[in-house]
């Protein structure tokens, strides 16, 4: 006898839950102590002014005010140049 049923079922359909990442709070909106600004992979947005890195590069505010985002350039260790979005609550 057969261990497996023979149609109908795929053993291969498991799928991972979404991760809801990107901008939480936009340019301009309000943000209260501890609130999610950007969840992220990697440190595509940078922690600035009144803002803090979790473990998993997540950014949150540390103090309420109004959230802004700035481009800038950065230099990197071997000498090239990057577009870096910095992300500041004042």
């Amino acid at each position: 006898m057969s261990k497996t049923k023979s149609s109908g079922i795929s053993r291969l359909g498991r799928d991972s839950r979404p991760k809801y990442l990107g901008i939480k709070l936009f340019a301009g909106q309000k943000a209260k102590v501890g609130s999610m600004l950007v969840r992220q992979r990697g440190s595509k947005f940078i922690a600035g002014k009144n803002v803090k890195r979790t473990a998993d590069d997540s950014l949150f505010a540390l103090k309420e005010g109004v959230v802004n985002y700035l481009t800038k350039k950065k230099t990197r260790f071997d000498g090239s140049k990057k577009i870096v979005t910095i992300v500041n609550v004042e």
